[in-house]
């Protein structure tokens, strides 16, 4: 698949829309505890913990990208490898978390895993959705999601000094 745009997600929104995940998953408890898919879960797994005072967090290790980690289409392509299960059984009265749910082919293993878990994920592009129970954000399927720690912010050169503009209005 070729991305036709990209979105910058920040670490003020991330912790932003995790609260309000947070909010939303705290009426639908109690929970047992947390399980992060890694990695992308794990940072929203901490910020959920902590919102709703959940101190049991396990992960599930599963990786579905190819050898190459870059981004875009050819990370897709990659097999669904689970490296590590999770301990909590079928998953009943526990919340499985994620940042992003995408093609959804990495949810369907781990629905299949745990399959009485509620499953939330911060962002999800239409694909992906029928595999969650419960989203903040939905975003093309076209559009490549970099997260906080996918990049590096960098001082910017004011305009005047010589620095770039790097987009303009479309």
């Amino acid at each position: 698949m070729a991305y036709e745009d990209e979105i910058i997600v920040s670490w003020v929104e991330l912790h932003r829309d995790a609260r309000y995940l947070s909010h939303l998953l705290h009426a639908k408890g109690p929970w047992k505890g947390i399980i992060a898919v890694t990695r992308g879960g794990l940072v929203p797994a901490a910020l959920v913990a902590r919102e709703l005072d959940l101190r049991l967090i396990d992960t599930i290790c599963v990786t579905s990208y190819g050898a190459g980690e870059g981004n875009g289409a050819e990370q897709a392509q990659g097999e669904v490898r689970v490296l590590k299960p999770s301990i909590a059984g079928d998953g009943e009265g526990w919340l499985l978390i994620d940042d992003l749910v995408d093609t959804g082919r990495t949810a369907q293993i781990v629905r299949r895993m745990l399959p009485k878990a509620f499953f939330a994920t911060l962002y999800a592009k239409p694909a992906g959705r029928p595999a969650v129970d419960l989203f903040v954000k939905e975003f093309k399927q076209t559009k490549w999601i970099y997260f906080p720690w996918d990049i590096d912010y960098q001082f910017a050169t004011p305009i005047k000094e010589g620095g770039r503009v790097v987009a303009g209005p479309a």
